[in-house]
């Protein structure tokens, strides 16, 4: 645990000496957050038949379940509807920076001559990449959990009915946020790792690496597009299937990580 540890250490002092980490690090998810807000502070008077006819009408079961539970409005589910579109947005959190500051993990190292001792040093290749793994999880899991924490926040000051509160703040985003985030964290650390450790140029890697927020994006768009509605079994699946994906995830990035195929490749 000290390699990693010390690993940690190294690959902060490094990072975020860059503003635009910095920047990505803290603004993005106070824009993410603030776009709910601004939404739930200029439309929470809005109480008219039009918004709750504007639903989709395959969504009124659900609607009148678990995600809109009993004794709201029809305008209220309807506005419990449209938050959750941009609480979508949220997963963005932790998959958008971890890859700004993995993708520059590695080929960042070898373009600063600071790779090769750090491979002569005796530490094994699953203590190194879960070191740079979770140096870049870290700041991303707490990034998304303070922005969840300040939304909540905004919302209970500005919502006057508590039971809104409670069904824009239920299980299926606490799930989504405190367990799903950090998997989705992790799968896009290890990708942005191995993308890393294969080509030449700090900015192809952070290019590349930026394909794994099409997932989450496929995601905002479909249900945006009313393909489907999340609610709590569809989350607690998607976490199974997380925990499936980043075991698998972390077992190509050791096997993609060639301490001397790197070394020679890139000399």
């Amino acid at each position: 645990m000290s390699k990693i540890r010390t690993i940690i250490r190294k690959e902060w002092m490094e990072v975020f000496k860059n503003r635009l980490v910095i920047f990505t690090v803290a603004f993005l998810p106070l824009l993410l957050t603030a776009i709910p807000l601004v939404m739930l502070y200029t439309m929470r008077g809005a109480a008219t038949g039009a918004m709750a006819e504007s639903l989709p009408g395959e969504l009124a079961g659900q609607l009148g379940g678990s995600v809109c539970p009993s004794g709201l409005s029809d305008a209220e589910c309807n506005l419990v509807f449209l938050i959750s579109q941009f609480m979508m947005l949220f997963m963005l959190i932790p998959v958008s920076i971890p890859v700004t500051i993995a993708a520059y993990s590695i080929v960042g190292e070898k373009a600063t001559r600071s790779l090769e001792p750090l491979l002569a040093t005796p530490i094994t290749t699953l203590e190194l990449l879960v070191g740079k793994c979770l140096a870049a999880v870290i700041p991303a899991v707490l990034s998304t959990y303070a922005a969840y924490g300040i939304f909540a926040l905004g919302a209970w000051l500005i919502v006057a009915n508590k039971a809104l509160v409670a069904a824009l703040l239920d299980a299926r985003w606490l799930i989504a946020i405190l367990a799903v985030g950090p998997l989705m964290a992790v799968m896009s650390v290890t990708f942005s790792l191995m993308v890393s450790s294969r080509v030449n140029d700090p900015r192809v890697a952070e290019q590349v690496s930026m394909v794994i927020m099409l997932p989450v994006l496929a995601g905002f768009f479909g249900q945006v597009a009313g393909l489907f509605f999340l609610n709590e079994q569809i989350v607690a699946v998607v976490a199974v299937i997380m925990v499936a994906v980043d075991a698998l995830m972390v077992y190509l990035a050791t096997r993609v990580f060639q301490r001397e195929t790197i070394l020679t490749r890139w000399r």
